[in-house]
């Protein structure tokens, strides 16, 4: 078993103003996905795979991958808008791929038989999820049972601007549903979407999955079903988005997805603004010892 860490970085960051994923947030000039990479080596991933956009990889090579290939195996998978399944063509006027769920099939040759972590690039984790998913590789014989992390929806918001969340429902430790919330409002210590209050309590999904190969086939005929109607009702916006598809397939009974709360604090940068605060929390990180001033010497 190869255990691998898959990143999701080929979104454009349009409300930061920029390529968020390579942004500097620490003090010897590491972006968020750093510390994200040495938690999962500590965690013992042994591979990391960057989901880009082909015309970025000079760009992910010279400011990531070429100094942390010592540490782990790195390879590239590229999310490409014309990959869509046949019998489908690309809309007039349409720029942006397919959304998150499209973003993980660009891995389906380059996984076939490890288990792995699919995660966003700009957000920060903490290792206590990546120690609860190994824990679940080491221990799950089920290969149709999958796993998330989840966060308190109170630990996940910004002060800069409304963000998309996946909120979740369990049972018995599973997960029964998830549905992609968009615009949700902090105001004080409470959440709103609209003019209606959300529980901060709220389980979340941060795109913080465990999967096994098998994960593979059963997004792919899911996207394979939903693009035609996508293109056809939205076709320069329609996105599949993984938690979404996620949560279709556990209600369909296709797989289970055990939720593994986190005990570490989400923080991420959505807006530019989030980015002092981050600043502030990695070094925060550092000056107590969990990560060396350099990670990757």
């Amino acid at each position: 078993m190869k255990p691998t860490l898959v990143i999701l970085a080929a979104g454009m960051g349009s409300r930061y103003g920029g390529l968020k994923q390579v942004d500097t947030v620490g003090n010897n000039g590491e972006a968020i996905i750093d510390f994200t990479i040495y938690d999962a080596i500590k965690a013992g991933f042994e591979k990391v795979v960057f989901i880009i956009r082909k015309e970025h990889e000079e760009l992910f090579e010279k400011n990531l991958a070429s100094k942390m290939r010592k540490k782990i195996e790195v390879a590239y998978a590229y999310q490409d808008l014309n990959d869509i399944p046949a019998g489908n063509e690309v809309p007039e006027g349409r720029e942006k791929p397919w959304g998150t769920t499209h973003a993980l099939l660009a891995c389906r040759d380059i996984i076939k038989d490890d288990p792995f972590i699919i995660c966003n690039a700009d957000d920060f984790y903490g290792r206590d999820s990546f120690m609860k998913v190994m824990d679940f590789f080491k221990t799950s014989t089920d290969p149709q049972e999958y796993c998330m992390a989840g966060y308190k929806l109170a630990n996940t918001m910004s002060d800069n601007g409304t963000v998309t969340r996946g909120f979740c429902l369990e049972e018995n430790g599973y997960l029964t549903d998830i549905k992609e919330v968009t615009d949700i409002r902090k105001v004080g210590d409470k959440a709103f979407v609209n003019d209606e209050e959300v529980s901060t309590d709220t389980v979340t999904s941060m795109n913080f999955w465990g999967f096994k190969p098998s994960i593979f086939t059963k997004l792919n005929d899911l996207f394979k079903e939903n693009l035609p109607k996508g293109i056809e009702t939205n076709p320069l916006k329609f996105e599949a988005l993984l938690p979404n598809d996620i949560g279709t397939l556990v209600k369909n009974g296709a797989c289970k997805v055990k939720v593994l709360t986190s005990d570490d604090a989400w923080f991420g940068v959505t807006y530019k603004d989030d980015k002092p605060e981050v600043v502030k929390k990695i070094q925060s990180y550092k000056d107590a010892g969990v990560y060396p001033f350099d990670l990757w010497q």
